[in-house]
């Protein structure tokens, strides 16, 4: 399975929200090696959101290397490979928020980077996806509490 969210994507808990979900479309990304959705409808209890438009973006983008990186050779001697090289995959949500009332909207953004040495999707891939189980679920866990702090500053 590759990433490909579905419309409609069930969003998590945040405080005064009832059962949030999104409707995406396919959107052009913004570079060649990425896959881009759009908002154009909310369900649940959401108040105040405002849907994708040209000026006040809600999108999610996921990138991939646009060139994969390969694990070089041992030293022939020591049998140790001095460098190894990164594979980043990115995922971005971006939504237009008001700076203050009667402004335009500017982006705020959400990016989740996951940088993979190469080499190890093969050679270790289960605790690569142990790290992505971890990461994933603490940050659904605690989805609320993260909204909660960025608006609070209290953590």
């Amino acid at each position: 399975m590759t990433i490909n969210f579905t419309s409609p994507v069930t969003g998590l808990a945040q405080t005064g929200f009832t059962t949030p979900t999104y409707t995406i479309v396919a959107d052009l990304a913004p570079d060649v090696n990425g896959r881009q959705q759009a908002v154009t409808a909310l369900g649940g209890t959401q108040a105040s959101v405002r849907l994708h438009s040209s000026t006040d973006p809600f999108t999610i983008t996921s990138f991939r290397p646009k060139v994969f990186q390969s694990l070089g050779k041992p030293n022939p001697t020591t049998g140790v490979i001095k460098y190894v090289p990164m594979n980043r995959f990115r995922v971005l949500t971006r939504k237009g928020v008001l700076p203050l009332a009667g402004q335009s909207p500017v982006s705020a953004m959400t990016d989740t980077i996951m940088s993979v040495p190469a080499g190890s999707d093969s050679a270790d891939a289960p605790n690569l996806r142990a790290m992505l189980s971890l990461h994933f679920g603490a940050l659904s866990q605690q989805s609320a509490g993260v909204g909660d702090t960025i608006v609070s500053g209290i953590m």
